[in-house]
């Protein structure tokens, strides 16, 4: 019996290790919940009454918050990539970007096109729910919570879509969706990117401990 549990341990401490393996650590809990923290802010900035109430001037409001957490995001991503030994500066580890771009690249598309036609309204739905399916592109190599924070974002946005009620003048739907997920997807990699240092320096003690 004894022999069993121990060749089960070891079955599972090898699947532990390959999902380890698999997993991306490039993104940082903390950009994305500064991030969120910027749509909330930005929320704040854009219904006071010191804000231009233009379409014009929330599209900038916007645009502003999208670029401060495209440079988060990507600079904690590429200070991981030079910095952290175990990425060891392979470009083939940075292939689970290339699964959020389809959703990011049509977002984008279906963006202009609901500017050209003044169709201000159903942004927000639509950058909910595409940022959704950029979470759920991304659940082979993160944690599997982040299945539920990309089913969130679609919810919320399908929601807003359907009830009619959306307005782009209102930022406020916008930056609490965005800053309850940010942050829920920020301490998802918070605690698994604590969890992953854990095993990482266990398994150099029992390595070193076993070489001796």
């Amino acid at each position: 019996m004894n022999t069993v549990h121990e060749a089960i341990k070891q079955v599972r401490e090898l699947q532990q290790k390959i999902l380890e393996k698999q997993r991306f650590k490039g993104y940082s809990g903390r950009a994305r919940a500064i991030s969120g923290t910027l749509a909330l802010a930005a929320a704040a900035v854009m219904a006071s009454r010191y804000w231009p109430q233009t379409n014009l001037a929330h599209l900038i409001g916007w645009s502003i918050v999208f670029t401060l957490s495209v440079l988060l995001n990507f600079g904690a991503i590429l200070y991981w990539f030079l910095a952290d030994p175990r990425a060891k500066r392979d470009l083939r580890r940075l292939r689970p970007l290339g699964d959020t771009l389809p959703p990011l690249c049509v977002g984008g598309i279906l963006t202009f096109a609901l500017i050209t036609n003044g169709l201000y309204s159903w942004l927000f739905p639509l950058w909910m729910c595409l940022f959704g399916l950029a979470n759920l592109a991304s659940r082979h190599v993160l944690p599997r919570a982040i299945s539920l924070i990309g089913w969130f974002y679609i919810l919320a946005g399908s929601l807003l879509l359907l009830s009619g009620l959306t307005s782009f003048s209102n930022p406020w739907p916008m930056g609490i969706i965005f800053f309850a997920g940010e942050w829920m997807g920020g301490i998802v990699l918070h605690f698994d990117e604590n969890s992953s240092l854990t095993t990482f320096f266990r398994g150099r003690e029992k390595f070193h401990a076993e070489t001796r």
